[in-house]
């Protein structure tokens, strides 16, 4: 490694090098997960039944989160035991840091031999549970309601809020295998090809598009006579869609030859993506509050006396925490605007900004997830109320996303 590729490593990326900034948001994701089970099941909002998970059958066993958070801690203490390996062994040099890339990468491996081995007090069943599920929706499966269609559609979903996590870690170990490259250097997320990352981070909107696709032709099938039939899906799958061109966009500007696009300019082909973003932005915006939420602060009904402005009748939370639910989407959906606010543009340009903002996507993600799972439970115990916009067409016969 010479000097200049020294250079390239700030301060935040000597103390936390690019393998353990993947790792502490998939880590995280645990403990999050964790903090939903427990939060929820407080406010008598069963998540199992609602995914279809096996019940506890005796009181001996431990709670669902309970377990979540002993295999968090099992992810946990390894990682930190690593880093404080790194950190004595490293003493903030960029030569040692990027020279001692196999001790955050060896952690990488910890983590999966914990996930992938059938230890049986390691949460067997959850984790064998999360794989057929993964298997499942990698292909843009679907489950019947019966079989666990509803946390299908959570972890697909959850999976678009990790796109560029997972990307990153793939580019983690591509920068490992790959000769005179340290994985612990400034990162190279062309590593391999240049598409590799653009198809990893759109995977995720695929499965949920076809996942969408397959609730339409689901609902044409099942031949209720509703004045739905199924346009909703179809116009969610459209959401999903709208994701593409972002990715396409933002990859060939990073990687901008003009004889590969035609004639168009960097400049127009800037322009064009932040068009499609805020369009993207928008409308993700929209169904997270409209529909996957079913608050009626966009809708006509936001005024409705039986309810405070902008929510719904049947509310497990408190009013305030659906209020400020609903300004913390909005902002992070948003994020892609800081480049354009003075003081702020270091989030979009430095290494330390770009990991800040894949976990704070991760923590929208971690938000959104206490509200839709609240929204699940309402529709099974209430049923959709006639004047919301929902997506329970038939009242439990069909459940929807």
């Amino acid at each position: 490694m010479g000097p200049d590729q020294h250079a390239q490593l700030d301060r935040f990326s000597l103390f936390l090098p690019f393998p353990y900034r993947v790792a502490v948001i998939l880590v995280a994701g645990f403990w999050g997960w964790g903090v939903n089970l427990q939060y929820l099941l407080k406010k008598n909002i069963d998540v199992p039944a609602l995914i279809r998970y096996p019940a506890r059958q005796s009181s001996s066993q431990r709670p669902h989160h309970t377990s979540t958070f002993h295999l968090a801690t099992l992810l946990t203490i390894p990682l930190l035991l690593s880093l404080l390996i790194f950190w004595s062994a490293t003493h903030g040099s960029a030569e040692r840091v990027e020279s001692l890339d196999f001790i955050p990468q060896s952690y990488l491996f910890i983590f999966f031999m914990i996930i992938i081995l059938p230890f049986n007090r390691l949460s067997r069943s959850g984790r064998h549970r999360l794989f057929v599920t993964l298997r499942r929706i990698s292909i843009g499966g679907l489950a019947e309601t019966q079989d666990g269609k509803f946390g299908d559609i959570l972890l697909a979903d959850a999976l678009t809020s990790y796109s560029k996590v997972l990307a990153d870690l793939v580019v983690t170990f591509c920068m490992f295998f790959t000769s005179g490259v340290s994985s612990t250097s400034k990162p190279d997320r062309n590593c391999g090809t240049d598409w590799v990352v653009p198809l990893i981070i759109a995977t995720p909107s695929i499965i949920r598009f076809r996942q969408c696709l397959i609730e339409y032709v689901r609902v044409r099938r099942a031949s209720f006579k509703s004045e739905n039939q199924g346009g909703q899906h179809l116009a969610n799958a459209l959401k999903y869609a709208t994701a593409l061109p972002v990715i396409y966009l933002a990859s060939k500007l990073r990687n901008y030859n003009p004889l590969e696009m035609y004639g168009y300019s960097e400049m127009s082909l800037t322009r064009l993506l932040y068009w499609c973003t805020f369009i993207n932005s928008a409308y993700s915006f929209y169904w997270d509050v409209t529909k996957d939420w079913d608050l009626t602060l966009l809708t006509s009904s936001r005024r409705d006396a039986h309810y405070p402005y902008g929510l719904r009748r049947h509310r497990h939370f408190s009013d305030r925490q659906y209020y400020l639910a609903i300004l913390v989407d909005l902002v992070l959906r948003f994020t892609w605007l800081s480049r354009f606010i003075p003081g702020f543009v270091w989030l979009c340009d430095t290494e330390v900004g770009v990991w800040l903002l894949m976990f704070l996507e991760v923590a929208r993600r971690w938000m959104w997830i206490f509200l839709r799972v609240e929204t699940e439970s309402v529709r099974n115990s209430r049923g959709p109320a006639p004047d919301d916009i929902l997506l329970g067409e038939f009242n439990g016969k069909l459940d929807a996303d």
